[in-house]
C-alpha cells in the first residue's frame, strides 16, 4: 500500500480548477457556462512578445539557462523596477521563475521554520495559507474586511504580530477583492516591520492592472528594501499566463538561497520565453494600456450590475479584474450559492470561502470575459436570485 507523506495533508488547491472541470462536464452534456471563474486575461499575448518568443526558438534559445534567470531579463528586470518602484535594484537580486507561484514557495522554504508565524491575508490568494501550512509554520489570518474597503486595519494587523512573527504577505492590488493598499498605509507596515523585525513577501503580481489611481509599491518605502521580497510577473500585465514566467526581487543573500531552490526544483525558466519577457518590458506597452481601459470598462459594468440584482452589493474595485459581491442576504451560503449558480443558472463563480473562511457571505467573479458574456451572466445570476 502506498503511503503519502503526512505533509500533503497540509497542502491546499486552487478551487478555481475543480470549479473549471465541474463547468467543463457540464459542457460537455451540452449546458452553456459562462466563465466567470478563472483569474485569466482573455486577451492574446501581445503580437511583439509573440514574434520574440518565436525568433528566440528560431535562434535555438531551447536550452538550459542559469538557475536565477538570463541577464538580460534579470537586467531588464532590474531597470523596471527602478522605473516604476524609483528604487534602484541590482541584476543580483533578481531571480526569475516559472510562474509567480515559486516565489511565494522558495520564500517561505528560504526564510521560515515549522512553528515560525506566518500572517496572511484572510480572504486572500488561497496559496499563501496552503504553503504556510505545509512547510510547518503557523498561519495568522489578517482580515480583510468590506468596512474598511478590503484594506488592512494597521492596529489589528499590530496585534498579531508575535516574537515568532517571520514573515507578512501582502497583495496589492488583491486577489480576490480588487483591494489597494495606499502609501500612507504601506509606511506604517514597513514601520511594524523594521519595529518587529520580520521580513515582507509583497505579491504585486497585478500591479499594471490598477484603475483611478497609481500603484503603491512598499519597496518604494524607504528602508524596505533589505526585508522585502517582491513578487511580480508577466502572466496578468502581458496576457501571458501560458507562458510561465515571473520573478521576485529581493536581498541578495535571499536571492541566492532562492536561485539555489531553483536549481533543485526547475533547473531554470524557459529561455525562449524569457526571451520574450525581455521584449514584453522594453518594448512597445500600448496593448497593455487597452486592456487595462478595457478591464476598467467591464468592472463599471459587472458591479453596476450586480448592484441592481436585490440581495446583491457589491464595491467597486479599484485593480485586477475580480469583484467579490456580499451576498449574506440571499440567505444561503457562499458554497450553496456557488453550486446554484453553477448548476441551474449557467455562471461558473467562485465561493468566496475558496479565499479563507473570512470570505464566507462573498463570491469573487472574474470580469476577465466580454461585456456580452458578462450581461448574460448578469441576467442567469438575476433570474436564478429570483427563483430562491
Amino acid at each position: 500500500m502506498i503511503q503519502i507523506a503526512d505533509s500533503m495533508s497540509r497542502l491546499g488547491t486552487e478551487t478555481a480548477f475543480e470549479v473549471l472541470g465541474r463547468a467543463r462536464q457540464l459542457e460537455a452534456q451540452g449546458r452553456h457556462i459562462v466563465h466567470l471563474e478563472i483569474g485569466e486575461p482573455d486577451f492574446d499575448t501581445p503580437a511583439n512578445i509573440r514574434a520574440a518568443g518565436k525568433q528566440a526558438l528560431d535562434n535555438g534559445h531551447t536550452h538550459y539557462g542559469p538557475s536565477a534567470g538570463l541577464p538580460e531579463l534579470r537586467q531588464a528586470i532590474a531597470a523596471e523596477i527602478e522605473r516604476t518602484r524609483g528604487t534602484a535594484v541590482t541584476p543580483e537580486q533578481v531571480v526569475v521563475t516559472p510562474g509567480g507561484k515559486p516565489i511565494i514557495f522558495f520564500s517561505l522554504l528560504a526564510l521560515v521554520n515549522p512553528g515560525d508565524e506566518v500572517i496572511y491575508p484572510n480572504p486572500g490568494f488561497p496559496i499563501y495559507a496552503s504553503v504556510i501550512n505545509w512547510v510547518g509554520a503557523k498561519a495568522v489570518a489578517l482580515p480583510i474586511r468590506e468596512a474598511a474597503d478590503f484594506s488592512i486595519d494597521i492596529d489589528e494587523l499590530a496585534s498579531l504580530v508575535t516574537a515568532r512573527t517571520k514573515l507578512l504577505i501582502l497583495n496589492s492590488p488583491a486577489n480576490p477583492t480588487g483591494g489597494v493598499l495606499d502609501e500612507t498605509l504601506l509606511g506604517r507596515i514597513g514601520e511594524l516591520a523594521r519595529e518587529h523585525d520580520f521580513m515582507i513577501l509583497a505579491d504585486e503580481i497585478y500591479s499594471r492592472i490598477i484603475y483611478d489611481q497609481t500603484h503603491a509599491s512598499l519597496l518604494s518605502v524607504p528602508g524596505m528594501a533589505d526585508r522585502l521580497i517582491l513578487l511580480d510577473g508577466f502572466s496578468k500585465t502581458y496576457a501571458m499566463t501560458g507562458w510561465r514566467l515571473g520573478y521576485g526581487v529581493m536581498p541578495e543573500e535571499v536571492a541566492f538561497w532562492v536561485g539555489r531552490l531553483m536549481t533543485n526544483s526547475n533547473s531554470c525558466t524557459a529561455s525562449f520565453t524569457q526571451l520574450a519577457g525581455v521584449e514584453a518590458l522594453q518594448g512597445p506597452q500600448d496593448e497593455v494600456g487597452k486592456m487595462v481601459a478595457e478591464f476598467k470598462r467591464r468592472r463599471d459594468f459587472i458591479v453596476e450590475g450586480l448592484n441592481a440584482i436585490e440581495g446583491i452589493t457589491c464595491r467597486k474595485p479599484q485593480g485586477a479584474f475580480y469583484v467579490f459581491p456580499n451576498i449574506t442576504a440571499l440567505g444561503r451560503s457562499s458554497k450553496q450559492l456557488e453550486t446554484y449558480f453553477l448548476e441551474e443558472c449557467g455562471v461558473a463563480t467562485l465561493t468566496g470561502t475558496s479565499f479563507g473562511e473570512l470570505g464566507e457571505g462573498y463570491i469573487r467573479l472574474s470580469y476577465a470575459n466580454s461585456i456580452d458574456n458578462l450581461q448574460l451572466a448578469l441576467e442567469r445570476i438575476q433570474d436564478g436570485v429570483q427563483q430562491l
